[in-house]
């Protein structure tokens, strides 16, 4: 393929992550760097700052400022969650992206986010390949949801996971202070699979873990559940449950369903740790405390893997790298390889077509024999995907994040 040069554009979207500016910075600090791209743009919140013109010059920026992205939670450049039409039913939008990068001579666009995200990207590609505007699309992936198809695992999955096994451990410690017992529900994200309450287990394998997880991959029954807490109430006096947002029943109506949709149509799911809590309350008579750890196990910058830190940059630069030597309608992934030093992590591509709206569940082979728990398989694979402390600088006991001037494209 011929060498190609023009600008590009970075983007973000869907739900951020603690790492997902480190992916960001990847990309914006290769580009900037590479002599086929003539100018950075980011767009401010996704495809609608493509539609709505409103793109940020990302060469206008100090370069020592923006190394702080890499330590940044959050999207730095903002997100949306715009969900594209089918080109074949409304092709407005697509026609004004294509004016958008004609107007900057776009010729390489990249967009950083999950599932969603890579349907805007395969769509788009095939779009400008369509109406013959040669433009490379990448796929950046980034989900704490960790269920993108392909990829063994997704940047910011990691640092989910180790904040979420961290505090679980800390709930462990903190509900046997008193001599009374108490039973806590600590409800999770997850809305089909189940890989970040998968993360409570790591807590397990340290010996201060929860009693019984349960996952979207198996239907929940409330009755059986109920009678679980009992048992092991009865015989310890405490009891930690980790769960997740998106259990259902074998009818598979979400427990926590609220009735509502999100933009994309998907259920507006809260308030199970609350619900849960009652029931067990009801049935128990115990002291039954209901915690959700919500945005915090997405946003927890201070407690992130540093190995997940360092392969969300590769994925960021990789994208950019593949793309100007040609390569397009691919999403950057990590394929995990056997090593003598342990583990080993190498950029893989994947086709757009292949990942998009696609979803990687959690083996229920890596499950325990009562699926309300994992086994050592699980272990195994997260492990090493939390190793590494985050080298986020402080100033005055406080983290420094980065500060964009955000100077409009000309």
């Amino acid at each position: 393929m011929s060498t190609l040069k023009g600008a590009c554009i970075i983007g973000q979207s869907g739900g951020p992550t603690s790492v997902i500016n480190a992916s960001a910075y990847g990309c914006i600090k290769t580009a900037l760097e590479n002599e086929n791209i003539t100018k950075v743009y980011g767009a401010l919140n996704g495809i609608k700052g493509v539609l709505n013109d409103n793109l940020i010059d990302m060469g206008m920026e100090d370069p020592a400022e923006l190394e702080h992205m890499k330590y940044t939670p959050s999207s730095a450049l903002g997100s949306c969650r715009y969900k594209l039409k089918d080109a074949e039913v409304d092709d407005t939008d697509y026609f004004r992206i294509l004016e958008i990068f004609k107007k900057y001579d776009v010729r390489y666009f990249f967009y950083n986010g999950g599932n969603d995200s890579m349907d805007t990207c395969n769509k788009i590609s095939k779009f400008m390949l369509k109406h013959n505007y040669e433009c490379r699309v990448m796929g950046i992936p980034k989900t704490i949801d960790n269920d993108l198809a392909g990829t063994d695992h997704c940047p910011g999955y990691a640092s989910a996971a180790k904040y979420i096994a961290t505090s679980l451990m800390e709930i462990y410690h903190d509900a046997r202070v008193y001599d009374t017992g108490m039973i806590t529900v600590v409800e999770i994200m997850g809305r089909n699979a189940g890989w970040l309450t998968a993360a409570a287990s790591l807590a397990c394998y340290k010996g201060c873990g929860p009693d019984l997880i349960y996952l979207p991959e198996v239907s929940f029954n409330t009755n059986d559940f109920i009678e679980k807490v009992k048992k092991i109430y009865a015989e310890n006096g405490q009891c930690i449950v980790a769960v997740s947002e998106g259990i259902h029943n074998r009818m598979g109506r979400l427990i926590s369903d609220t009735g509502k949709k999100d933009s994309f149509g998907h259920p507006q799911l809260g308030g199970l740790a609350s619900l849960l809590a009652k029931k067990i309350e009801k049935a128990t008579g115990a002291k039954v405390r209901a915690i959700e750890l919500s945005l915090l196990q997405r946003c927890a910058a201070h407690c992130a893997s540093q190995t997940d830190i360092d392969e969300s940059f590769a994925a960021g630069k990789a994208a950019v790298d593949y793309a100007t030597a040609g390569i397009t309608d691919k999403m950057v992934g990590f394929k995990r390889k056997k090593s003598k030093k342990g583990y080993k992590c190498e950029i893989e591509l994947f086709d757009l077509s292949d990942v998009a709206n696609a979803e990687k569940k959690v083996p229920k082979s890596w499950m325990n024999a009562t699926k309300d728990g994992m086994n050592e398989k699980y272990i195994a694979y997260a492990l090493p995907l939390i190793q590494g402390e985050t080298q986020l600088t402080k100033e005055d006991g406080l983290p420094r994040f980065v500060h964009l001037k955000k100077v409009k494209a000309q």
